[in-house]
């Protein structure tokens, strides 16, 4: 019941601030004419006492009453369209929008899109020294952009900084909406997706040396805080931690990673660096510093997949692209160097690695394709419950084939599949054969 409270009271409150904003905006509009002539104020409740989602938002980000405005205004072309109808009316004397307020039109559907001229218009009327004081609500280093409040991608897209559309940040929409309960895929916003498994930590099966080794990781993620503040540690060591996971395909690196930040109750986040190496200069920075500050911020977990790409050894400067290849290479390093997160990378070979950044890791930890008594393991944790595995020797599948744990589960997947299509529950050792025959034909071999 006192969740549902909450939640009706977090949609009521964005319903009341709408309705401020609507008051704002004719307020503003009337001052500009001179229809009143009190000095203008934003008119915005208190939040102290509010124990709300969007109000935990507003203190959580030590928002102004100016930013608070500009993020309603934001965030009405979302939900309340309605309340910037007034920006559609004319200057009756030339038969145009008029030009102080900004904003596009939305074509089709006559509505109107307020862009950062309209925020400010808003906020300081035609005061052209408040004007240009408030411009620094809109630095891509301010408050609203930093935390990608609102969407910096549009700051880029227009000739002129006061003609970019006013765009919520999908993060923090989806926050508004769905009242912080579900985490956000940021994977159409930058390079990030969130990594998830219906897996356990227990379902995981290691060999010895690799489990002690991601024991270290546990501990620091649960215990740094002691040691860098409790025990006076910051000035001597850095705040965050970076391990490097390597070894052949389907060994659990990133399930690993995945469950790890489940056990902790961490979010993992996937850098998919295809999409942060841009052929533009400069592009690769903007886009690694904008996921770097929202893990910051949100104390992810960060996991580079396939990282000897962009880590690898540096490439022979023999054209102005390598050089900035290598830039871009160098201020990576140096922004994971930095970060207060734990950082994973993601290797099949060590050696890929250039000895500068391995002496950087303070872990190196090595996921082997599993042995015997792993495999066995593997084999009879894969099946469903309901298969019946009587006509299979687990042990002598264990034994013959030096599988990973990908492979094994890809197996599996194949004969539970080939025994429902034939409406049996027994799982045919011929058909987890054909299984493997097919698998080790994709690495390029051939079993009899």
């Amino acid at each position: 019941m006192n969740k549902r409270i909450e939640t009706l009271s977090h949609f009521q409150l964005i319903k009341e601030e709408m309705e401020s904003l609507e008051n704002i905006i004719h307020k503003r509009i009337k001052f500009h004419f001179s229809m009143i002539e009190d000095e203008f104020d934003y008119e915005l409740s208190s939040l102290d006492a509010n124990d709300d989602a969007y109000s935990n938002f507003i203190k959580k980000h030590n928002l102004s009453d100016e930013e608070r405005v500009v993020l309603l205004l934001a965030l009405s072309v979302e939900i309340s369209p309605q309340v910037l109808d007034p920006f559609l009316s004319k200057n009756t004397l030339y038969d145009t929008p008029f030009t102080e307020f900004g904003g596009v039109n939305n074509g089709a559907s006559r509505g109107f899109t307020p862009t950062i001229q309209t925020a400010l218009f808003l906020l300081c009327g035609v005061d052209q020294a408040l004007t240009l004081k408030s411009l620094n609500l809109f630095h891509d280093a301010s408050n609203l952009f930093k935390e990608n409040i609102l969407n910096v991608a549009n700051l880029s897209a227009s000739e002129s900084l006061i003609h970019s559309k006013l765009s919520l940040g999908k993060s923090t929409l989806h926050y508004f909406l769905n009242n912080s309960q579900n985490k956000y895929d940021y994977a159409k916003e930058f390079p990030a997706s969130l990594l998830s498994s219906e897996y356990e930590w227990s379902d995981l099966v290691f060999s010895n040396h690799t489990k002690e080794h991601l024991e270290e990781l546990e501990i620091w993620l649960a215990h740094h805080d002691a040691l860098l503040n409790d025990w006076g540690m910051s000035k001597s060591i850095k705040q965050g931690y970076k391990a490097l996971f390597y070894g052949p395909p389907g060994t659990g690196k990133s399930l690993t990673a995945t469950l790890l930040g489940k056990k902790i109750n961490k979010s993992v986040y996937r850098i998919d660096l295809s999409q942060i190496v841009s052929k533009y200069i400069g592009e690769t920075e903007k886009n690694l510093e904008k996921v770097f500050l929202q893990a910051e911020e949100k104390d992810w977990i960060l996991f580079f997949d396939e990282a000897d790409s962009l880590f690898g050894k540096r490439t022979q400067v023999n054209s102005s692209n390598d050089r900035h290849a290598n830039q871009g290479t160098s201020y990576l390093l140096q922004r994971i160097d930095e970060s207060k997160n734990m950082i994973i990378l993601a290797s099949n070979l060590k050696d890929n690695f250039d000895e500068a950044y391995l002496r950087r890791f303070q872990s190196i930890i090595y996921f082997p394709l599993p042995e015997t008594e792993e495999r066995l393991t593997l084999w009879k944790k894969g099946f469903s419950p309901k298969a019946s595995l009587k006509n299979l020797d687990l042990e002598e599948l264990a034994s013959e084939y030096e599988l990973s744990g990908a492979t094994i589960m890809n197996v599996i997947r194949y004969a539970s599949l080939m025994a429902i299509k034939k409406e049996t529950l027994e799982i045919s050792q011929s058909d987890v054969i054909q299984a493997i025959r097919r698998e080790k034909f994709k690495e390029g071999k051939l079993i009899s």
